[in-house]
């Protein structure tokens, strides 16, 4: 198969200093592009900013906003089989972006904030025959929200796992497949959960 993977966070500008993102590693993202490489598959990754060594046979593409992600995914998603969505996406943007640096003043400043493009919701409006792996990152109503996600973004399954996933070398998720039920469940090493996601995918995704 040829897989899109999204990994890591995007960066949205306040100003040209300044932006909103996330705590995003992108470890997860990158362990997935390597096991499937490993496994035999073609893997673009678009990547969000990390700094992490690409995995080697992978093509990557860096980008910097989500509007970037999204342009670049939806382009790469038309060869492709199926795609994972890793990535931590910042979900808002500033209405308005300003020019140079906003100076401080003393005073407090409000900000419009507008969402941005969501961009496994969007693939998977385009997805015909091809399958859609989202995750889910939450710390409240877990499972509600994560089948919400499920059919919000029309995934073949989703992935759900905690905040403390951020950062760490580890992790612990279950596997949501459409009939909502929990059908596999992995922890340990991200090297060694990305192993197990992408042997499921083969199996339960990808056969079909």
């Amino acid at each position: 198969m040829r897989i899109l993977i999204t990994a890591g966070p995007t960066r949205e500008y306040l100003d040209d200093v300044r932006y909103l993102s996330n705590a995003s590693s992108g470890q997860m993202g990158y362990a997935l592009a390597r096991s499937a490489i490993q496994a035999g598959h073609e893997v673009a990754l678009v990547s969000g900013p990390v700094t992490l060594p690409p995995p080697e046979g992978c093509e990557v593409f860096q980008v910097e906003t989500t509007d970037e992600m999204f342009a670049q995914a939806e382009k790469l998603f038309a060869e492709c089989d199926g795609v994972i969505g890793t990535a931590a996406v910042c979900d808002y943007r500033i209405k308005t972006r300003k020019a140079g640096k906003i100076a401080k003043t003393g005073e407090a400043i409000t900000l419009e904030l507008v969402e941005t493009i969501d961009v496994l919701a969007e693939l998977g409006t385009q997805k015909g025959n091809r399958w859609v792996m989202g995750f889910a990152l939450e710390s409240q109503d877990a499972r509600f929200n994560a089948v919400r996600k499920l059919y919000s973004k029309k995934c073949d399954a989703i992935v759900l796992n905690g905040v403390n996933a951020i950062g760490s070398t580890e992790n612990y998720v279950e596997v949501i497949d459409q009939t909502q039920k929990t059908v596999a469940t992995y922890s340990g090493e991200k090297t060694q959960v990305a192993d197990s996601l992408i042997d499921w995918i083969q199996e339960h995704i990808a056969a079909k």
